[in-house]
C-alpha cells in the first residue's frame, strides 16, 4: 500500500523529468516556450495517471507504464541499466515496487541495497536468512528483491 506523500512526491519527480527531458528541448527547438503550454498542462495531468498507475496493484499495468516512461525518459541503443542510485530515486523506487529491474535477473547486493531502500550489509543479512535469493553467478535475484517489496508489510521480518 502506498502513501499519498509516496504518490505526491512521484508526481513531482515525473513533472520534473518531462520538463528535463521532453519539454525543455521542444523549448529550444521551437524557440518559443508559448506553444507548450497547453502541452505543459496535459502532461502535469498524465503524471498523476502515471504515478497512480506505477504505484497501483496492477502490476501488468505498472510494467507498461514503467516500460513506455523509461523508454521516453531515458532513450538508448541498449538495454535499460540505471546507476545505483536511480533506484533511490522517486521514480527507481516505484519502478523497483512495480515492475521490478526492465532489464537484468540478477544485481549486484550494492543495487539491490539501492532498490531496497538499506545496505549492502543488509542484503547481506537477509540473503543468509533466506529473505532474498542469491543469483547462482553472483548478487541477488531481481525477483527476489521485486517479491519482497511486494509483500504485505504485516510480514515486513
Amino acid at each position: 500500500m502506498t502513501t499519498t506523500d509516496e504518490h505526491v512526491e512521484l508526481v513531482a519527480a515525473l513533472v520534473r523529468l518531462l520538463e528535463t527531458r521532453v519539454l525543455d528541448p521542444l523549448e529550444i527547438l521551437l524557440a518559443s516556450g508559448e506553444l507548450l503550454t497547453p502541452i505543459k498542462d496535459r502532461l502535469r495531468i498524465e503524471a498523476e495517471v502515471w504515478a497512480a498507475q506505477l504505484l497501483g496493484r496492477d502490476q501488468r499495468q505498472a510494467t507498461l507504464t514503467a516500460a513506455r516512461l523509461i523508454a521516453v525518459l531515458f532513450p538508448g541503443d541498449g538495454p535499460f541499466d540505471p546507476p545505483e542510485q536511480w533506484w533511490r530515486t522517486p521514480l527507481g523506487r516505484a519502478v523497483a515496487r512495480g515492475a521490478g529491474h526492465p532489464s537484468a535477473t540478477a544485481v549486484s547486493y550494492s543495487t539491490a541495497g539501492a532498490m531496497l531502500g538499506i545496505t549492502r550489509q543488509g542484503v547481506h543479512d537477509l540473503v543468509k536468512r533466506g529473505k532474498l535469493d542469491k543469483h547462482p553467478e553472483g548478487g541477488v535475484t531481481t525477483s527476489s528483491i521485486h517479491a519482497r517489496l511486494n509483500r504485505p508489510k504485516e510480514n515486513a521480518q
